[in-house]
């Protein structure tokens, strides 16, 4: 049987985007706060699928489409694509969604976002949990990403796709097996009739490369106001995204902070990992 992927809904945006988002309903009664799962640059709520079913045992997990990805409609003007927009939308899924009070679960961008919100509206966020990501970007990663955004030529057929996914992720994550990868492009792709369409709108790719790194807000200010927000962060251990350095000076500016390296992970961890699953599992285990 598939996986169930959550029911579909749908909102406006406030300038008249159709986005969209997965309604995970808890499979028992319970009153533990819902989880909000945001994903990567480039990622969609696909990513979360795995999760939300372990999770949805006793909470309910809201899945997001970022404007511009997965079935959520792309910005005619890409200069909109950046987290002013993102937090703009997020605040109107969970007004749609009647959500108050949450837990999230952010991954790379959507950590930031995380991050954003917390600081933004305090009341409403339970507790965090960051997947390879904190208040700096190390600049090799960056280069990295910037380099590839909706740079790839359309793939003609799924083994094409599968290879090109695997080419751009492996170093990330090593030892993947073919179907793990086919899995993986099924994330990233959607078919249309036959061929694999890209679920991201390419245009994300010219405002990574548009953003003046020199006005890149000061992160680790945000960071202190997740001081009393309970706080888990994943780090894959060869990620090139969170540093060592950075991810032991989150412990010193927040002691209580829980971390936990992914092994042979690097940008990021998948979150189907043992390590990832036991402490997404402890963690909320012991919040709201």
């Amino acid at each position: 049987s598939m996986p169930d992927a959550g029911a579909e809904r749908f909102f406006t945006s406030g300038d008249g985007l159709q986005l969209f988002y997965r309604d995970f309903t808890p499979l028992t009664r319970s009153p533990k706060l819902p989880v909000l799962c945001l994903p990567g640059l480039t990622r969609n709520s696909r990513d979360f699928t795995h999760v939300a079913e372990r999770i949805r045992q006793d909470r309910r997990v809201l899945c997001a489409d970022l404007r511009g990805r997965g079935r959520s409609q792309h910005d005619p003007v890409w200069q909109n694509y950046h987290p002013g927009t993102y937090l703009a939308d997020l605040g109107l899924l969970l007004q749609d969604a009647g959500v108050t009070r949450c837990v999230l679960l952010g991954t790379s961008l959507g950590g930031i976002l995380s991050m954003l919100l917390a600081a933004m509206n305090p009341p409403l966020v339970a507790g965090v949990i960051l997947n390879d990501v904190g208040p700096e970007v190390a600049p090799e990663g960056l280069a990295r990403i910037a380099a590839y955004v909706g740079r790839h030529a359309p793939p003609a057929s799924w083994d094409e796709a599968v290879a090109t996914v695997r080419a751009t992720y492996e170093i990330g994550m090593p030892g993947l097996t073919h179907e793990e990868w086919v899995t993986h492009t099924k994330r990233s792709y959607s078919d249309a009739g036959g061929v694999p369409r890209l679920d991201m709108d390419p245009m994300i790719g010219e405002a990574v490369r548009s953003a003046p790194s020199a006005a890149a807000p000061d992160l680790w200010a945000l960071f202190a106001k997740l001081r009393p927000v309970p706080t888990l962060a994943l780090r894959g251990a060869t990620s090139d995204i969170l540093a060592e350095a950075t991810f032991d000076r989150m412990l010193r500016e927040k002691p209580d902070l829980v971390r936990v390296e992914v092994p042979q992970r690097g940008h990021t961890p998948m979150l189907d990992e043992p390590v990832s699953v036991a402490a997404i599992d402890e963690f909320l285990a012991r919040t709201p």
